[in-house]
């Protein structure tokens, strides 16, 4: 293609074409590639010093500098001291919640799979990360399902979902499910588990613990019952701790004064087999 026609369609002269081609480097941007090669060899020969001591090492070097200019080269190429503090990351906004607030902090049902809390919370091993995302029936604080993982990804929250309505049985349609703004709840594949089943998405405000607070509850007595208790070895050993609480301890023996001191199997066992008494 012809140069002229270039420059016209990109609304460039062609003068300025030719004077980059005889010098495509300018006499700046090499006195400041002279300048950048000094600054990393003195910053390599004492990675403690920073921008505001290396202008003097460059000047022993016969550079004529700003400490403007070195700091403008050192932050180009990420030079700092290895004192220094550490980035911190920018924080970003959180995403739009992908339902409107419909629990308010009224943690109340007046019966089974009306309104169901989640929540995901993580815990060290010597192996990793573990990740548990349960969910918890409001009208009788049993935990219908949960699902546990060593990445947090959307998917544990599918699963945990899945799991609840395979224990529920089919009677789940309307069903409220209040959560966090996380991104995993966020998800795309959530929301169409959602829908697929009939179900209902709730999301608290950002930043306010209280919107969750009856799952967060939940994970305050898993912490010091299960998680705190000591140092996990592997991953397998706090999943199997983590299951052996929940079934046996929190569900079977751990009673709840709002559930008039019952457990909650004994509550959702008394409590469906009243209408069948009354009838």
């Amino acid at each position: 293609m012809p140069v002229a026609v270039t420059c016209r369609v990109l609304k460039l002269h062609r003068q300025h074409y030719y004077a980059w081609l005889a010098k495509p480097v300018t006499d700046a941007e090499l006195a400041e590639a002279f300048l950048a090669n000094a600054l990393f060899d003195a910053h390599r020969d004492d990675p403690e010093f920073g921008y505001r001591f290396l202008p003097d090492e460059v000047r022993d070097a016969g550079y004529q500098v700003s400490e403007r200019t070195v700091w403008k080269v050192c932050a180009d190429n990420g030079w700092w001291s290895v004192f220094g503090k550490k980035k911190r990351g920018r924080k970003t906004k959180p995403g739009a919640p992908a339902h409107d607030d419909l629990v308010r902090r009224q943690f109340r049902a007046d019966g089974p799979n009306r309104l169901w809390l989640t929540d995901l919370t993580e815990h060290h091993t010597s192996e990793g990360k573990l990740y548990l995302c349960a969910i918890k029936d409001v009208w009788s604080n049993r935990i219908v399902g949960y699902s546990i993982s060593d990445r947090m990804e959307s998917q544990i929250v599918v699963h945990a979902l899945e799991s609840a309505i395979a224990r529920r049985g089919v009677k789940v349609t309307g069903c409220v499910l209040h959560s966090d703004r996380g991104g995993q709840f966020r998800s795309r594949k959530l929301q169409q588990a959602l829908f697929r089943h009939r179900m209902t998405g709730s999301m608290g405000q950002v930043g306010a613990a209280g919107d969750n607070a009856a799952m967060e509850s939940f994970f305050s007595l898993l912490q010091r019952n299960v998680l705190d208790r000591q140092k996990w070895a592997t991953r397998e050993q706090l999943r199997i701790a983590i299951v052996t609480w929940i079934e046996r301890t929190y569900h079977r023996r751990r009673r709840q004064q709002r559930l008039g001191r019952l457990t909650p199997i004994e509550f959702e066992i008394i409590m469906s087999q009243a209408p069948a008494l009354a009838a």
